[in-house]
């Protein structure tokens, strides 16, 4: 037989009726004549070759085609067809086997004779053979690669009597109504049925005929008493006609029940006759709804949900699974099925594994890091407490996220991030009610459900970008999930049954907290990140950064070194910012730039790289940064200011001139209104010490004084350019530029106080990285000093003052003030003396 483990002529499934198998019968001849002629035809020898069928039994006057491919089979048809065509037919006890010995074999096949050979293609043969007649084998042993047998053919036992004939007769009429209903049969069935007379032939080409297992047909070949083996076809042809009767009444059920609108619902109207016949018509759904309700038993819910879910389960029980609500009801079970009610991840509070993890992750950060172990501290002391949520708060690109993973893995629970960022729903949170279509649960039910456990850490991400409109304010929803005494019990609207979120560590995220709602604040620990310094980006670029970016680019270490000079360009150069993100796109970019080069080379070059300044200048082209304090502040009027913004500290230069008018202010550079209250407090002031410095108050009069802010198409606030506004406009009228590389901050009164302002750490990172020199800060800010970077502290020079005088001081410098001031007395007294 074929080595392929099916053979074609036998049927992966088993259908009933009639196959359409080719027999001698289709000729229209008498069976008993034929196998009559073709045996005074044909010698039967009493050794025979012998061909190991899989999955086909052959039977007597039966014609079938069998595909040959193992090695033995084919040697056996070249050594034997020219010879003899007479050949035994044996069915295989295990049609797994590949190489069958006498043990692998029936005892009883067939005699047949080859009728045609057909080579294949692909060196597999087809034969056409005919069955002559039951043999049965005495001895069997190998022959090369083949097995021969000595056979004793084997004699029917014919039946009489009139039972035996109303027997043969009932097994014709019940075969021909098989025919009839069996949708393969062909056409010419029905006339050689009715052209056997022989009761015997008739048994073998139903037998041959009828899709039952090889072992069934096995067993008919095998009995030699036709009387029992009539019995035996009549029992399967009546069990498989009753089997094609049902599934026709079944079939005429469901055409009676549906028309063209219902075309949809032909299947399941075709399980529920069967149910019906089979009498499990009162509970259609009983498979999913049990499947359902086991899924549900293991998630060990509360007592009140498993209440709600044996309410939704009658329901579902009684509801047409065609019905809308039925699908709403089924998805809602599913969500309580997957609800991680009573699973947990083990914790793992090793406080010096988990310090090893953040070192790893993230370099410095020193003081979040160690509020960080704090918390998982009092975790560990006291594993049932309610911790406080924690509230990354700093510039983009400092690694406040990876912040969140990097605590996950140190206590071995899952993690889950929930962007807020351009949140507008409410329902976003809460979840929307089920009456609605399309109706889901909340992001943090969600996100649970994916997390698979009930103590995550879910990372609140951009908490400060949340919206409000028509349909609500998420901010306020946050309120209850972000309460460690009300989370306990958190009702989603779709859920509809209280939540424990108390075991779920909440981080959020924010970039500046102006815009988070003072209520939701309240319930969070702020813990600031400041931006990096020049000393910190040159580590985390070289640690972290260059290493990844040549991983993801195909570069290895060794053929792309980088030197520290090219890092302190890009930092310089090409990027301005407080954290690290735009440092490694251009990381990347001269990686990548690298990699064209690499690529290009012949096959086994070993060339290698030195990234230097040459070549980041030659991957990325101009310099696209340049630290213009010098430049801008050399002339009167021009001050540079600290600014506080959600990405980090900012320079902010004012610029103040003045020109002949009537005495106006005018203000650019979309500036808020409190930024143009402090440009008129300033002028005011100064008008109010114009004595003290020799000004002459009334040339004011006569001109006109115009404030600029610039980066026009950025918007500015905040009370804390107040002593810039006053520095600028004296520099101006006094004609005496602000000195070198100084920068300043502070909120101005018009008593000339100098109030202290925020932002101190994010303001001096700022000016570190602009190359200031000096930073003149409110008195009361000293305070502040201890949280300042202290990189930043050993770079910059600090100057502290209470009142404006002392900030002209040391703003324009002393001497220099001095001599504006002489200057601006003896203009006044000379235009006093001509104005007499």
């Amino acid at each position: 037989m074929s080595a392929r483990k099916k053979p074609e002529n036998n049927s992966p499934e088993r259908q009933p009726g009639l196959s359409g198998g080719v027999s001698e019968h289709d000729e229209g001849a008498m069976p008993s004549q034929v196998v009559e002629v073709r045996q005074e035809v044909v010698q039967i020898p009493d050794d025979l070759p012998l061909l190991p069928l899989r999955g086909t039994v052959v039977f007597p006057g039966t014609v079938v085609s069998l595909g040959v491919g193992r090695p033995g089979s084919r040697a056996l048809l070249d050594e034997c067809l020219p010879n003899s065509k007479v050949i035994g037919l044996v069915t295989q006890r295990d049609e797994e086997v590949e190489e069958p010995d006498a043990s692998d074999i029936f005892e009883v096949g067939v005699a047949g004779v080859v009728l045609k050979l057909v080579r294949q293609p692909d060196e597999t043969v087809s034969i056409i053979v005919h069955g002559l007649t039951r043999v049965k084998l005495e001895s069997v042993y190998a022959h090369g690669k083949y097995m021969r047998a000595k056979v004793q053919r084997l004699a029917d036992q014919p039946g009489n009597g009139k039972k035996f004939e109303a027997t043969v007769n009932q097994l014709r009429e019940q075969a021909r109504q098989l025919i009839d209903l069996s949708p393969n049969a062909p056409e010419q069935a029905q006339t050689v049925l009715m052209n056997i007379e022989d009761p015997s032939s008739l048994a073998d080409f139903l037998a041959a005929n009828l899709n039952i297992e090889p072992s069934q047909k096995q067993d008919l070949l095998e009995e030699l008493d036709v009387s029992k083996r009539i019995r035996q076809v009549l029992l399967l042809v009546s069990n498989q006609l009753e089997t094609l009767k049902l599934q026709a009444k079944i079939q005429a059920d469901v055409q009676d029940s549906i028309g063209k609108t219902q075309h949809r619902m032909f299947l399941r109207e075709q399980m529920k006759a069967i149910q019906r016949e089979l009498g499990e018509d009162d509970d259609p759904n009983a498979a999913t709804i049990g499947e359902l309700r086991k899924r549900i038993e293991e998630a060990e819910p509360p007592e009140a949900v498993m209440k709600e879910a044996e309410r939704d389960l009658a329901r579902l029980e009684s509801i047409h699974p065609a019905s809308p609500e039925y699908s709403v009801i089924l998805s809602y079970l599913e969500l309580v099925a997957e609800l991680p009610w009573n699973r947990a991840s083990e914790e793992h509070l090793d406080l010096k594994h988990a310090r090893r993890i953040l070192d790893r992750d993230h370099f410095d950060l020193e003081k979040v890091k160690r509020r960080l172990i704090e918390y998982l501290a009092v975790r560990k002391l006291n594993p049932e407490g309610r911790g406080p949520i924690l509230c990354l708060v700093g510039p983009p690109g400092v690694g406040k996220t990876s912040l969140g993973q990097s605590v996950a893995d140190a206590l071995g629970r899952e993690f889950a991030r929930l962007s807020l960022g351009g949140i507008r729903d409410e329902a976003e949170i809460r979840g929307h009610r089920r009456t609605y279509i399309g109706a889901m649960p909340g992001r943090i039910i969600q996100e649970i459900r994916r997390a698979g456990t009930n103590n995550p850490v879910m990372m609140l991400d951009e908490v400060d970008k949340l919206g409000a409109d028509f349909r609500g304010d998420p901010a306020s929803a946050l309120l209850e999930v972000l309460d460690p005494r009300q989370n306990h019990a958190f009702v989603d609207r779709y859920l509809d049954v209280a939540f424990d979120l108390s075991q779920v560590l909440f981080i959020a995220t924010a970039n500046y907290m102006g815009t988070v709602p003072p209520a939701l604040a309240d319930r969070m620990e702020v813990i600031e990140i400041p931006g990096y310094t020049d000393h910190d980006k040159m580590q985390i670029a070289r640690r972290y950064l260059v290493p990844r970016q040549l991983k993801e680019n195909g570069l290895k270490r060794a053929r792309c070194r980088w030197n520290a000079g090219a890092i302190r360009k890009l930092i310089n150069d090409y990027t301005c910012e407080a954290g690290v993100r735009e440092l490694e796109r251009r990381i990347g970019a001269v990686c990548r730039h690298v990699a064209a080069e690499v690529a290009e080379l012949p096959e086994g070059s070993q060339k290698s790289w030195k990234v230097e300044e040459k070549l980041v200048t030659e991957a990325l082209g101009p310099e696209q940064y340049f630290r213009e304090v010098d430049v801008r502040t050399r002339t009167p009027g021009v001050v540079c200011a600290l600014a506080y913004t959600p990405t980090g500290g900012e320079l902010l230069f004012i610029e103040a001139t003045a020109y002949p008018g009537k005495g106006k202010v005018l203000l650019t550079g979309k500036l808020g209104d409190i930024m143009k209250e402090s440009a008129d407090a300033a002028l005011s002031l100064f008008k109010t010490a114009s004595r003290r410095y020799g000004y002459d108050v009334s040339q004011l009069a006569e001109r006109d004084i115009h404030i600029h802010v610039p980066a026009g198409a950025v918007a500015k606030d905040g009370p804390s350019a107040g002593v810039g506004m006053y520095t600028a406009i004296a520099s101006l009228l006094l004609d005496v530029p602000v000195k070198k590389r100084v920068a300043m901050t502070g909120e101005l009164t018009l008593r000339g106080l100098v109030l202290p302002v925020g932002g101190i750490k994010e303001k001096t990172l700022a000016a570190e990285r602009a190359g200031i020199r000096t930073v003149i800060l409110p008195e009361k800010n000293r305070r502040d000093m201890p949280e300042v970077d202290e990189t930043v502290r050993k770079k910059l020079r600090f100057e502290f003052a209470e009142h404006v005088d002392e900030v002209l001081e040391l703003a324009l410098g002393r001497d220099p003030l001095k001599r504006a001031v002489k200057r601006a007395s003896r203009g006044t007294k000379k235009a006093a003396a001509a104005g007499v």
